[in-house]
């Protein structure tokens, strides 16, 4: 899918066409890319003389690769994006999506497989507010400010979560059930939790390395400190989060132990209770010479009686010393 955004009046405003024709009258501040195709591809290369890299988004890039500098002075800018994912178990998981941009002549390419909350919203704040965006330089950095929003929102919804989650697992009663969904959604939490990390970490760097290269403009190189600042403050908020999730973690493997404990329990209690009367069994038992129950009616009652209060007197015990408990 290609999209095409020119400046008008402050705002973005999206361009429609249907051939290369059409594209060529166009005056872009923004070409973004989604999934594109060998023909839009194409497209591209003959209108602006861009062309774009085959491995453009794969996720094996080296370091040189990511950010670099063109000799006929096109910049090549590779991030990652945070895809926050869906609730519940048939939702899709958090992610981290690779977008290329190359910056050449004052207009912002960007190549990336699946569309991102981040560009939406982008496109949404432009064609709202007016006078948010001046130049390609500026699309890029907004596209970073609304990524570090995005990230502090994900991380106020993982608050949300550990929240709920802390009132399931810290109660009395915690079957298995409960502390095997508590523990897998602790586990997802963690995974976006640390997504978020690597996602400010590459924000972090793309943002430096623009600041580095000399290409901003003095209120720009300001907005991308400001993003920086940003960046630095979620910081401690990922550490608390990673602290906290990892209590919960060790708590719900806590309570899991003691209902396994409890069930090691019961076992150890009736086999220290069977044992008297099995010895007494086995002493009986091995009496082949004078066996009671011949010369003795009572024998073998005397034996029932004796192996009962043999089995009795142990629970006594253990109930005295609160071990049933």
């Amino acid at each position: 899918m290609l999209n095409v955004f020119r400046l008008a009046n402050g705002r973005l405003i999206q361009e429609e066409f249907d051939d290369l024709d059409t594209l060529a009258g166009v005056r872009p501040v923004w070409v973004d890319l989604e999934a594109p195709t060998a023909e839009e591809k194409r497209w591209i290369t003959q209108r602006f003389g861009v062309s774009i890299p085959a491995d453009a988004v794969d996720d094996d890039l080296e370091e040189s690769a990511r950010f670099y500098e063109e000799d006929n002075g096109e910049l090549h800018i590779r991030s990652d994006f945070l895809i926050e994912g869906d609730e519940g178990p048939q939702g899709a998981r958090p992610r981290n999506v690779r977008v290329a941009f190359i910056l050449k002549e004052g207009v912002l390419f960007s190549v990336h497989a699946e569309d991102l909350p981040v560009f939406r919203l982008l496109r949404l704040r432009a064609r709202r507010i007016p006078a948010l965006i001046e130049d390609a330089k500026d699309v890029l950095l907004k596209l970073y400010d609304a990524d570090a929003e995005y990230s502090a929102d994900a991380l106020e919804g993982i608050y949300d979560s550990l929240d709920m989650l802390s009132a399931r697992v810290l109660r009395e009663d915690v079957n298995d059930q409960t502390a095997g969904e508590a523990l897998a959604a602790i586990a997802r939490e963690e995974d976006l939790n640390g997504r978020i990390r690597r996602n400010m970490m590459d924000t972090r760097r793309a943002v430096s390395f623009m600041m580095r290269a000399r290409m901003l403009n003095a209120e720009q190189f300001e907005e991308a400190r400001q993003i920086l600042r940003d960046i630095d403050s979620l910081d401690s908020h990922t550490t608390f989060l990673s602290d906290k999730i990892n209590f919960l973690m060790n708590a719900t493997t806590g309570f899991v132990n003691i209902n396994q404990n409890k069930i090691i329990k019961i076992f150890s209690v009736a086999a220290v209770g069977l044992l008297p009367p099995t010895l007494i069994a086995s002493i009986y038992g091995m009496n082949f010479q004078y066996m009671p129950e011949l010369s003795w009616r009572l024998g073998y009652p005397f034996a029932l009686v004796l192996m009962a209060l043999s089995v009795i007197a142990p629970f006594v015990y253990f109930r005295r010393k609160g071990w049933l408990r």
